[in-house]
């Protein structure tokens, strides 16, 4: 009994240890195929021509709150505490429209980014795993990811993808 089950043991680790040899295990630097695709170009070109834009609208709202700022600091010496007041609470108002305006423009560039990105991740691992399944690879790992690889063993298939996609 036992001399079976050794066997049998045997006999898997055997079986295990060939289908492992026989797998084909490929490399993907998935961060160079997007960055080098026409239509992450065209994306970058929109999300920079956004902000700034948006930067120049900050730099506006900035302006008009720095001349607030002089006038009040000008006119501080003669202002009845009353308009004092209500200058301060002008330019609380002010700052606090601006620091909103700053994070509402940096989440609507986020989300511009994101809308732009998407189509474009999408459509390179669609890429990837068409590459990865006409090759026979089992198996594709991230390059930035892995700390070790033999390069005779792991086939980078990042030229492949780029070529499929019409990327540089």
């Amino acid at each position: 009994m036992k001399k079976v089950l050794k066997l049998t043991l045997a006999v898997v680790c055997v079986m295990f240890s060939t289908s492992l040899f026989a797998q084909k295990i490929g490399r993907i630097n998935s961060q160079d195929v997007v960055v080098n695709m026409t239509e992450f170009k065209e994306a970058q070109t929109q999300i920079e021509a956004l902000a700034k834009d948006l930067q120049a609208q900050a730099e506006t709202i900035q302006v008009e709150f720095n001349n607030k700022v002089q006038e009040y600091q000008k006119g501080l010496e003669t202002m009845t505490d009353a308009v004092r007041q209500i200058k301060e609470k002008e330019l609380s108002d002010m700052s606090a429209r601006l620091q909103e305006f700053n994070q509402v423009a940096q989440q609507e560039l986020q989300k511009k980014e994101q809308e732009l990105m998407e189509p474009i991740t999408k459509k390179a691992m669609e890429a990837i795993n068409e590459v990865a399944k006409a090759g026979g690879y089992t198996v594709v790992f991230e390059t930035g990811a892995m700390v070790y690889f033999d390069e005779a063993q792991v086939k980078d298939i990042t030229p492949e993808v780029k070529t499929k996609l019409g990327a540089q």
